[in-house]
């Protein structure tokens, strides 16, 4: 039968609630694992019994009538649902006795960590990785003391994630770990990186491609077939300059009128909004130029090229554009928004470009941040004959010509 205040209350030590005496403490069960444990001179304290695994542990919940019969219930269904998720309770009791404010735990170095760094990534990125910690790694290790991780509970944690199927995440999460623990030690709150321990631990992931068309004859069919979508204007706009930009989605469906220089044929990403936070040059062929001067009567007055069918204020959907190729008739094996890039990276490889220029143009990162920064216009004026050359060639193959790429004919 569950405790009551009345009952709580009534409680003395030494004296058994049958009238037997003892000179022992003896405890009063609540329901769920509670109970009040009355020691002979009368002391009483809230405990709570659980098992993690087959092991039966304890917790005190403090004093009775400091802590009431409700507070002790709500903190006791509190740890119930960490021994639900397979979450030891006494771990992060342990952790906040040895913690001063949270200081010194894995999450409060791996909050401190995010904020330092997370500036100067890109949103979807910075929400990524915290995301990822609080999903898989907080609940287990975030309250415990990060110096005292030991490389087979990290391990436990990332066999999780893994046990789902999900081992890309599972190897990204174990990186961030290890940036993490590098950040303790320069900032001296842990002695070494528990996580390079772990290098090879988890099983390497399948490389998956953005699916693409890469045939010219199929390329032509596509060109084609984008031409003729008949939704949305902004929509179709989208979709015919996906090709003759090749950059990557987000970046397409976030362009701002500012952004672009019609006068100077240059459309220029800001270092914020690209992936490797540098600067970068989209060169405007003359069929680039007239699919935008097209559209500027209808956005041109807003922030975004391309705004979001229910909103001004805001960009067009991350999912706009392929839903676009689904309804022109290609599946998401056959095409995608991504899929844009690889077109291009194989075409004009195999057109004999300049493999910088063409590597410059997709904006793949460089090794050196800081030469990337100052080498965002490498190859500028190549890069500007090839975007051109490149939107002629699309055009061939959408009248279903027998197109030879300007390279290939002599003229580099």
């Amino acid at each position: 039968m569950p405790l009551s205040d009345i009952k709580a209350k009534s409680l003395k030590g030494g004296v058994k609630p049958n009238g037997e005496k003892t000179n022992k403490p003896y405890r009063v069960t609540d329901e769920k694992g509670l109970y009040i444990e009355v020691t002979p001179k009368g002391g009483k304290r809230w405990r709570f019994k659980y098992r993690i695994g087959r092991k039966e542990k304890l917790l005190s919940l403090g004093l009775y009538p400091d802590v009431s019969l409700k507070a002790a219930r709500q903190k006791r269904d509190e740890y119930r649902t960490l021994v639900a998720d397979g979450i030891d309770p006494s771990i992060i009791r342990k952790a906040e006795k040895l913690t001063v404010g949270g200081q010194g735990s894995f999450e409060a170095v791996a909050r401190e960590w995010h904020t330092k760094f997370s500036a100067n990534w890109s949103k979807s990125h910075a929400t990524k990785t915290i995301e990822n910690l609080q999903n898989n790694i907080f609940p287990w290790l975030g309250a415990m003391p990060i110096n005292d991780i030991k490389p087979t509970e990290l391990l436990a944690a990332l066999r999780r994630i893994e046990s789902r199927g999900a081992i890309y995440t599972a190897r990204r999460v174990l990186g961030v770990c290890s940036s993490v623990f590098k950040y303790a030690i320069t900032t001296g709150q842990a002695e070494r990186n528990q996580a390079a321990d772990l290098v090879g631990a988890i099983p390497p992931t399948k490389t998956k491609h953005h699916a693409s068309i890469t045939d010219p004859k199929e390329v032509g069919g596509l060109m084609r077939a984008l031409q003729d979508y008949r939704g949305s204007f902004v929509t179709a706009t989208a979709l015919k300059l996906s090709p003759l930009f090749f950059v990557r989605p987000s970046e397409l469906r976030e362009a701002e009128w500012s952004e672009v220089d019609v006068d100077n044929a240059e459309w220029r990403i800001p270092a914020r909004r690209m992936k490797m936070k540098v600067v970068h040059i989209v060169p405007l062929s003359p069929q680039a130029i007239e699919i935008i001067e097209s559209i500027r009567p209808l956005t041109g007055r807003g922030k975004y090229i391309f705004p979001s069918a229910r909103s001004e204020t805001r960009a067009m959907s991350n999912n706009t554009v392929n839903a676009a190729l689904r309804r022109i008739g290609y599946t998401k094996e056959e095409m995608t928004a991504h899929g844009f890039r690889s077109m291009a990276s194989t075409l004009l490889n195999e057109q004999g470009w300049n493999a910088d220029a063409i590597e410059r143009q997709l904006a793949h990162s460089e090794g050196n941040g800081v030469r990337a920064a100052y080498n965002y216009a490498q190859h500028l004026p190549e890069r500007k004959r090839m975007m051109t050359a490149w939107a002629d060639y699309l055009d061939g193959l959408a009248k279903g010509a027998d197109v030879i790429p300007i390279n290939r004919a002599g003229n580099k």
